[in-house]
């Protein structure tokens, strides 16, 4: 095995520190739980609840990232679904 050169290392090291930058600028990344905020905020407005505007922006940004977490068909609609509740208007794709 070949011991690695300055030259690599460097190159190594540069984008490592590139790949680190650049993650500062990566939106939010979607969770298993953004799902269950979408769906618990739909549920609050159903029940008469009404949300903040901040609230309603949250549960709308997290609904958006559960729709692109999941790649079942019916899991994109339900949740689209939600969304609609929150929001009041349907996504255009």
């Amino acid at each position: 095995m070949r011991a690695p050169t300055r030259l690599g290392i460097a190159l190594f090291a540069a984008a490592f520190a590139g790949l680190h930058i650049a993650g500062f600028y990566v939106p939010a990344l979607a969770s298993p739980a953004d799902g269950s905020t979408c769906f618990a905020a739909a549920e609050r407005i159903d029940a008469g609840e009404s949300l903040s505007p901040a609230e309603r922006e949250e549960a709308h940004q997290a609904c958006r990232r559960a729709i692109s977490l999941t790649a079942s068909v019916l899991q994109k609609y339900q949740r689209d679904e939600a969304d609609f509740v929150i929001t009041g208007k349907r996504h255009k794709y």
